[in-house]
């Protein structure tokens, strides 16, 4: 998509495109990739899935443009595959209906797409959002049992491209991604940050975070390559459009706050600048720079909960950052010797 100028021309044009209120303009749907046709929707389910694809895609809704792209999609593949089902009934109005329809995709799913359970389970949360948003909320399927996986975090190659990619951006929106990285914060979380809650001292400094995830408040200390960059930012800052008037840290171009789906933007224009796959199955979401954190945190010999205070988990959940990933699982098997 972009490269060098998109990453350093993010502060005009992450300013103009997506912090307007969102990716996607009300009632825009997102493009589907190329080389795949949407698949079709039966006419008795048409109504249902536009009333749908218009709520997923209203401005200043809380999915990232990816997600909403792979929820339509997961639903498109549901509802062409139910005119074949035997539920017993409209699962689209019935309870009962909607619990057996969405069982029966999971055994299609399982046995004759011959989907990995991962997928599987993807597939039947995109239907369970589609159902809440019809009102009858989820349906009564369990989810297939995964084995216990580390977060996905970028490899030490990936690592190295991203905080490449990240120098080259502009100043804003090389705070922002140094942020998300060296202080582990959630989307959220970073844009919520106000100019106050940046605290620095002559030889240190922290990042306050006022209301986490579960209304969790806590303190992270600065990074010395994250104060730099926010000390950049906070002096090309002074310049922008409202900055004595709004307390947000991170602006967009307009003087306002910068919005989650702003924030989205900027930092998949530098993962792309990266030569980084993007999305859902790709190699890079936003969050994988907060996983990031912890795998090398934990990875490192930190104590799991000392990690655990400075990105807001349980201890249980920070626990994760131990576990194997499939690349640790493929250097232990390499590790078995042959007789050639």
């Amino acid at each position: 998509m972009t490269s060098d100028t998109s990453a350093q021309a993010g502060s005009q044009a992450a300013g103009t495109a997506s912090d307007t209120g969102g990716a996607l303009a009300e009632g825009t749907t997102p493009a589907p990739r190329r080389g795949k046709q949407p698949t079709p929707i039966p006419a008795a389910y048409a109504a249902a899935y536009d009333d749908y694809e218009q709520e997923l895609t209203r401005a200043g809704g809380p999915l990232d443009p990816d997600t909403v792209r792979a929820y339509l999609s997961r639903v498109r593949q549901f509802l062409a595959w139910l005119p074949d089902a035997d539920v017993g009934g409209d699962p689209l109005t019935g309870p009962a209906a909607r619990d057996g329809a969405a069982r029966d995709y999971r055994a299609f799913l399982l046995t004759v797409a011959k989907r990995k359970a991962s997928t599987v389970n993807a597939h039947l949360t995109a239907i369970d959002d589609f159902f809440r948003r019809l009102g009858l909320g989820p349906a009564a399927a369990k989810r297939q049992e995964l084995p216990q996986a580390a977060p996905r975090a970028l490899s030490e190659r990936g690592l190295t491209r991203w905080l490449r990619a990240a120098e080259r951006a502009s100043a804003r929106d090389r705070a922002l991604a140094f942020t998300e990285l060296y202080a582990g914060t959630r989307g959220g979380e970073t844009v919520a940050l106000d100019l106050g809650d940046v605290r620095t001292s002559a030889r240190k400094g922290h990042l306050i975070i006022r209301y986490g995830k579960n209304g969790k408040y806590r303190e992270v200390p600065l990074h010395p390559k994250l104060r730099t960059a926010l000390d950049d930012w906070r002096a090309e800052r002074a310049s922008w459009p409202a900055a004595d008037t709004n307390p947000a840290l991170f602006l967009n171009a307009r003087g306002g706050r910068l919005s989650t789906r702003g924030a989205y933007d900027i930092l998949k224009a530098i993962a792309e600048d990266a030569n980084l796959e993007v999305g859902i199955d790709g190699e890079f979401t936003p969050h994988t720079l907060r996983h990031s954190a912890g795998t090398i945190m934990v990875r490192s010999g930190e104590d799991i909960v000392v990690v655990a205070e400075l990105l807001g988990h349980s201890v249980e959940t920070a626990r994760r950052y131990s576990l194997p990933t499939e690349h640790d699982k493929q250097r232990a098997i390499r590790r078995i010797p042959v007789d050639e």
